[in-house]
């Protein structure tokens, strides 16, 4: 490699790293300002926040969750394991606290995790992480409140990839050794809730390849994949779970478990839309009880700005694809 080369090798990482810190200060100051509304205080909607419980013992806080729950309980909760979006390389827990609140005030106890980020940590720490979490769930959930027979993986964007990478594991005979450990628990959400979702990180360049998108935007979802996604992992015979959704396309790979229901709301200006269509057709043709809606001139991961109307009305719609799916009795796994 000439100097010329590494020099502009070395510009282009100094530029993302810049990039990467910027975005993450502006979405901890916006995180930050929200809290400040009124409206954000847990306790004017009668929520109780438990902050920054590990769920493995490394000391790291992205081995920690949160949990939002209602302060008066009768009894057991439906509850959501919660997991942030942000192309798997930033945001947080705390940038998503709107969603948990969002969840508990409606009656859900709420697991709202992090995770380790790439490019430090890439594939698979994410889904590694999520599955730890969602053993030590399994193993202490039930001492918060929740009623794990009515539980809900729930996420967005990257978040949307990690709830469905884990739906996997939960129904299907993998080979990953943290894969197999969440298949042993027999432990089967009843409903997915996928905003947005990047549902495949790998071929990054598929967006491009059906519709023109600008350069900055195909750079950006280039850095997810190649940040996330090692090289080597890619184009292999069987799909990792980076990429649930050619699981859940692919013909011969079949669960073990029956699929819960899947509720997959997008915006129509959302560049990645077009994964969550995919996703909406390949559980069709598994014959999974599903729902997509498309939210007119909306952007991606719109649902976060709950000023807008339509944001609003995706709120609506989730509770009001829950409230039958929870109130049936449960499917048994075996």
């Amino acid at each position: 490699m000439s100097l010329a080369t590494q020099e502009d090798t070395l510009r282009v990482r100094l530029r993302r790293r810049v990039s990467k810190v910027l975005v993450t200060a502006f979405f901890r100051g916006l995180t930050a300002l929200g809290k400040l509304h009124p409206r954000a205080n847990p306790a004017r909607h009668g929520v109780e926040v438990l902050c920054d419980i590990p769920y493995l013992p490394t000391g790291l806080r992205e081995h920690r969750l949160d949990v939002y729950r209602p302060r008066k309980r009768t009894g057991p909760l439906p509850c959501v394991f919660f997991i942030h979006g942000g192309g798997f390389r930033i945001l947080s827990k705390d940038s998503h606290w709107m969603m948990g609140l969002a969840f508990a005030k409606r009656g859900f106890v709420v697991f709202n995790i992090n995770y380790r980020l790439a490019p430090q940590h890439p594939y698979p720490a994410a889904v590694e992480d999520s599955c730890a979490a969602l053993r030590w769930l399994a193993a202490h959930g039930a001492d918060y409140g929740a009623d794990l027979e009515q539980l809900v993986f729930a996420g967005e964007s990257a978040g949307a990839n990690l709830a469905s990478a884990l739906t996997v594991a939960s129904c299907y005979r993998r080979p990953e050794p943290f894969a197999q450990e969440i298949f042993a628990l027999g432990m089967v959400p009843r409903v997915v809730i996928a905003v947005c979702g990047l549902m495949q990180v790998s071929d990054s360049a598929r967006f491009a390849r059906r519709k023109k998108l600008p350069t900055w935007l195909q750079d950006r979802l280039f850095e997810v994949e190649r940040g996330y996604l090692p090289l080597e992992l890619q184009g292999g015979e069987l799909p990792t779970l980076a990429d649930p959704l050619l699981i859940f396309e692919h013909p011969e790979l079949q669960p073990e478990r029956p699929l819960p229901a899947f509720f997959l709301p997008v915006g129509t200006k959302d560049p990645i839309m077009d994964d969550t269509r995919r996703m909406a057709r390949a559980l069709e043709e598994r014959g999974v009880d599903n729902q997509i809606l498309f939210y007119q001139d909306e952007v991606h991961a719109f649902y976060a700005m709950i000023w807008r109307p339509r944001a609003r009305k995706c709120w609506r719609d989730i509770f009001a694809f829950l409230k039958p799916r929870l109130a049936a009795s449960p499917a048994r796994s075996g």
